[in-house]
This record gives structure tokens, sequence and C-alpha cells, in this order.
């Protein structure tokens, strides 16, 4: 049966750009949450953590990631926090081979760190604040099917490797 391919790991790990890869190597759409909500609330992800706060955001990702997983089988590329939201890696994991792209702290911080989309890295120190983020997240991220090291390989050599293994072991 062929399940989702999810991609989990911190913000800057690359899991949209290759996500893109990945659906076109598989010849299957993309969902990113992140996008939905955007285009759901017509307003940057940073506005929806100002004007909801990150509890509200982590309910919306899960329910967009819910959907995602109860449609046609494709690849997912949620937002980083999604795992630590009460029973939503418990919920996904069945339906999903899960994808951790793993990358060094100070990788994470240099691709994403001065970007003014990552509403948990504005105004911190993205270093220190990607190292307690992966503290935190780390224990989601380890039950992941397969790791890959996303700071070492391209993102086309990575969606290469993904899909062989999604066609050796989750059905594509």
């Amino acid at each position: 049966m062929k399940r989702h391919i999810l991609l989990m790991g911190l913000p800057g790990a690359g899991k949209t750009t290759v996500g893109k890869l990945l659906a076109e190597r598989l010849g299957t759409s993309l969902v990113d949450t992140d996008a939905i909500l955007v285009r759901r609330m017509q307003m940057p992800v940073t506005q929806i953590f100002a004007e909801f706060g990150e509890p509200k955001f982590r309910s919306l990702e899960v329910e967009v990631l819910t959907q995602a997983v109860a449609g046609p089988p494709s690849v997912i590329a949620p937002g980083g926090g999604w795992v630590v939201s009460p029973g939503a890696f418990e919920a996904v994991r069945p339906a999903c081979f899960l994808v951790y792209l793993r990358t060094m702290v100070l990788t994470a911080a240099k691709r994403a760190g001065g970007e003014a989309t990552r509403p948990l890295l504005v105004g911190e120190d993205p270093v220190e604040r990607m190292r307690q983020l992966l503290k935190q997240r780390e224990p989601y991220y380890a039950q992941a099917d397969t790791e890959l090291k996303a700071d070492v390989k391209a993102p086309a050599a990575l969606a290469d490797e993904i899909a062989i293994l999604a066609r050796e072991r989750a059905g594509w």
C-alpha cells in the first residue's frame, strides 16, 4: 500500500525545496502546510503567529496535515514544529513514510535565520533558537523511518535518494 512521504526537520532543512523535487520525481502532488495556511488565512505565517499565537497556528497546521494524510498519497512538507502538537505525530505516523532531513544547527540557522517568514526565529539568536528547537523536537525526528543528512547533499540528490526509498519501502 502506497504511503505518504512526510518530510521532517528543522526550519531550513529543505523540506519544501526537496519536497517539490521529490513530488516531481514521484509524479504526485506536494502538500506544503505553510503555503496552504497562508492561502487559507490570507496572511503570511508571521502574521498568523502575531495575531493568533503559536497554539492556534499549530492547531491549524495539524488540521491541514490531518486533511492531507486523509487524501491520496502525496509528498507532505509541514513546518518543523507540528511534531510537538499533542497527538499529531501518533495520528499521522501509520499513513506516512517519515523522512528526517537532518541538518546541523549552524546550517539550519544560516538557511532560515535571516528569513522574516520564520516567526520562531524573529528577534532571536538563530543558532541558539535552533538548538532549543532541536532539543524539543529531536525525540520525534529520531522516530523517522529514515534519516538523511540534508546539509551535505544537494536537494536534487536528496530527492533522488528519497524517491528510491519510497519505491522500496513506501509502495511507490
